[in-house]
């Protein structure tokens, strides 16, 4: 199919763009919708990073589009400034400055004095990253250790509290690395991020297929005890199973009062190597902290009546196609990505840093540090 060699946009155009990238739709649908290759759009997109530009208003004191008709009418029928201002009720200064910076008199245009405004409105905040290079440096720093924009954010409040000079939010951080405009943060720290895409994506639907996971005997999720749901009290995990490359795999273990993350190596992922590492991990944990176990419909846990009747530890499941009911553990298999990106080999992996990094959910503290409490009280 031949594409027209150039085409432009309208802003109506442009805000259903944005609308379809917000929810999810990709480049090539979105520009199939207008009759384009993907490259026609990406551009788009790529100017701001992914992040959709704020929608710009005309100040409440700049001349409106129907005022600069009126004064295009009264220069056309003869009248003074003076006169086009009093019936407008704006300064003659106002229509002088107006009409001067848009040609005199012989060339002024209503619809080309309007544009003209709105091109020269464009007056961009300098970013705080730009203005304070100690924060930007900082805030550097903690990308480098993998630590998320929420969680710079959230620690810099904590640490200088009376210092709003050291504060940030988590928007700006985003902002600054995908907007390189702004000129504070390297691109090259995008990287660091949990998703180091060049622009930012909306968070997309499982693509799991309608029959994944068919478990005999499975306890739904709905069945879970409510100090499971509420996260209320320590002992309830939520689990699943991350692959790499050369058919290597590992079972990520998530618990939910205190999102402590736990990695236990399968050489294989049939149900019965997983359910003897699951049983052997599930040993050297106090019975007081390990209470259930949520998993999704994987075929890897087939066998979780035999984890069950070995541990004491009851299963659940989550409802087809729905991974979001295991929530805790989805976020953090998308964390643990930084570390074992797509492709790589996880045969041999060892305890990741996740443990270490402060989390919002627990008031910027650890997951290691809640989960060592927990164990001390068990004690």
């Amino acid at each position: 199919m031949g594409y027209p060699k150039r085409i432009y946009y309208t802003e109506a155009d442009r805000s259903l763009m944005w609308d379809r990238w917000q929810k999810g739709d990709s480049l090539n649908a979105i520009a199939r919708h207008f009759g384009r290759s993907h490259s026609s759009v990406q551009g788009i997109f790529a100017r701001t990073g992914g992040i959709r530009p704020p929608e710009r208003r005309r100040s409440c004191q700049a001349l409106s589009p129907p005022e600069r008709e009126e004064i295009s009418r009264g220069i056309a029928s003869g009248r003074s400034l003076r006169w086009i201002a009093a019936s407008l009720k704006r300064a003659p200064s106002t229509i002088s400055r107006e009409v001067k910076r848009n040609g005199g008199r012989r060339q002024y245009r209503a619809a080309k004095a309007d544009q003209a405004a709105w091109d020269r409105a464009h007056r961009p905040k300098t970013c705080k990253l730009a203005e304070n290079r100690k924060l930007a440096l900082i805030v550097a720093e903690k990308l480098q250790l993998e630590w998320s924009p929420d969680q710079i954010a959230g620690w810099l409040k904590s640490t200088y509290p009376d210092d709003e000079n050291y504060q940030v939010s988590h928007e700006t951080i985003y902002k600054t690395l995908f907007i390189q405009a702004r000129g504070a943060l390297k691109k090259e720290l995008i990287q660091y991020l949990r998703r180091p895409r060049a622009m930012r994506r909306a968070r997309q639907h499982t693509q799991k297929t309608s029959d994944h996971g068919r478990i005999s005997n499975a306890v739904s999720i709905s069945e879970r005890p409510a100090e499971a749901e509420d996260r209320a009290v320590p002992g309830h995990w939520e689990g699943d199973l991350l692959c790499g490359s050369n058919n290597s795999q590992i079972a990520t273990l998530v618990e939910r009062h205190t999102r402590l993350v736990m990695l236990v190596r399968v050489p294989s992922k049939d149900t019965k190597t997983v359910i003897d590492a699951l049983i052997k991990q599930a040993h050297k944990l106090p019975r007081e902290l390990y209470k259930s176990l949520t998993w999704d419909r994987g075929k890897e846990v087939a066998d979780h009546q035999r984890f069950s009747l070995d541990t004491g530890i009851k299963v659940y499941f989550c409802d087809p196609q729905s991974p979001w009911q295991r929530g805790s553990n989805e976020n953090t298999n998308g964390l643990l990505r930084q570390y074992f990106p797509k492709g790589m080999d996880l045969s041999s992996v060892h305890q990741n840093r996740l443990n270490e990094r402060p989390r919002k959910t627990l008031q910027y503290r650890t997951p290691a540090e809640r989960f060592a409490e927990c164990v001390a009280s068990t004690n």
